[in-house]
């Protein structure tokens, strides 16, 4: 997710991610660099996508803080039936939005609003949600608790924090893979009343 701005980028002041992945591997893509957008690094990206391999093909998802959309991007590259992509900044959202028509994305849908009010307004549950707010807003807490009607019974969760960062106990919930590098910790956590899923193991 990117804070909002009221300077609109230049093509010329757009910055690069590349997409790791998928049948769009190795394409560069462009997103703006407004405040606060922080798109998740290439190699969390492919430890991120290592983990989640054998649940993309055929998912639906949601990017709850877009930014770049490099993690909805990634998946779509590798198989994902359809992504919601929620982002406040007009800037991000627009740019976004573009680089989904130039690669002729199917399933996915750019909502520019803030993501608890999407959350708020409507039902619609997911196979797989990534969590990525900006760091400096501490968002996590609040965004989980209002993911509750959006949970399948296997849902996976990616969530994304500075290193130190503690998470309140979250009920049905059950951490199946745990990484730090650098300055962040990643993890991926299901939703489920029963035992994590054979192909996952904490590391």
């Amino acid at each position: 997710m990117a804070r909002s701005s009221s300077r609109k980028p230049t093509p010329q002041s757009l910055s690069q991610l590349r997409i790791i992945g998928g049948q769009w591997r190795g394409r560069k893509l462009q997103f703006a660099p407004v405040e606060g957008l922080r798109p998740t690094g290439d190699r969390l990206r492919e430890t991120l996508f290592n983990w989640l391999q054998f649940r993309l093909p055929g998912a639906c998802c949601l990017d709850l803080f877009a930014g770049s959309g490099a993690l909805g991007l990634e998946a779509l590259s590798r198989g994902a039936s359809s992504v919601d992509f929620v982002e406040l900044n007009p800037h991000a959202a627009h740019t976004l939005k573009e680089q989904l028509r130039l690669l002729e994305a199917q399933g996915a849908q750019v909502h520019s609003c803030r993501a608890a009010d999407f959350l708020a307004s409507n039902n619609n549950q997911y196979d797989i949600i990534f969590v990525d707010p900006p760091f400096a807003e501490d968002l996590w807490q609040e965004s989980l608790s209002a993911l509750e009607g959006h949970l399948s019974e296997e849902t996976l969760i990616y969530i994304e924090t500075p290193r130190d960062t503690v998470l309140s106990s979250l009920s049905n919930w059950q951490l199946v893979k745990e990484k730090r590098a650098g300055q962040v910790c990643m993890r991926l956590y299901q939703c489920t009343l029963q035992s994590p899923a054979e192909n996952f193991e904490v590391e």
